[in-house]
């Protein structure tokens, strides 16, 4: 489903490296509030790094402005929606702002069978239920520069009514709070730098990327900096 913040931030991470060795594939799991970016991430990864297969959500809301069937997400009726669900076709999925969302089982599984870098931007209920079901995914939580930042972003949206927006952020109070739970967290001061420290993280210990892909120059030890959690109180 659809998926960190600068300063005072320990040159450290938390990841362990080698942790996932021996999986069938490394399954990246990018999460985060509403409103953080994800979504913008997921964006230029895609124009930037084709090469990284990620899963397309479900959905009961309907498009934005520009998004596409298929793309950014499936857009589904919540007749079909259950029936996925009932099926046992979905590998997580959750309720958000009065829509559902969810991740088709059958891609991932059959991704990660295949073998190479994979990602699911979902929300953070569908984070523990990925974790939950895929115990070697690697969980990465986007959080924003400031709470201040990220009622902004999320209030200058055009697409939403007011009474979603306060949806959106009472739920934003608690998927930061449960960002401790995730293995990294990156903060999102350049959209750039988030896709760098991700790509990193993605092929650490995976060898090296594929011939002539854009995001190769990105892949550094420095691009590791920052992987740290940052609390933020709003």
């Amino acid at each position: 489903m659809q998926g960190a913040a600068g300063g005072g931030l320990a040159a450290r991470s938390r990841y362990p490296r080698g942790a996932y060795r021996g999986a069938p594939a490394r399954l990246t799991v990018l999460s985060g509030p509403s409103g953080v970016g994800k979504s913008t991430v997921v964006a230029r990864l895609r124009r930037d790094c084709p090469w990284v297969w990620q899963s397309v959500s479900v959905t009961t809301r309907p498009p934005r402005p520009g998004e596409i069937d298929g793309r950014e997400y499936f857009f589904l009726t919540e007749e079909q929606f259950d029936a996925m669900a009932s099926r046992g076709e979905l590998l997580e999925f959750a309720q958000f702002a009065g829509h559902r969302y969810g991740t088709p089982r059958a891609p991932v599984l059959q991704r990660l069978e295949r073998g190479g870098p994979a990602l699911l931007e979902i929300d953070v209920e569908g984070a523990r239920q990925v974790r939950r079901a895929v115990p070697g995914a690697l969980l990465v939580f986007l959080a924003p520069p400031s709470w201040e930042e990220l009622v902004r972003r999320l209030t200058v949206r055009d697409t939403e009514s007011k009474a979603v927006i306060g949806q959106r952020l009472d739920a934003a109070r608690a998927e930061l709070a449960a960002g401790r739970e995730f293995d990294v967290t990156l903060v999102n001061t350049s959209v750039e730098h988030v896709c760098a420290q991700l790509v990193a993280l993605m092929l650490a210990d995976a060898g090296e990327a594929e011939p002539g892909d854009r995001c190769a120059s990105q892949r550094s030890t420095a691009d590791l900096e920052g992987t740290w959690w940052q609390g933020l109180r709003p």
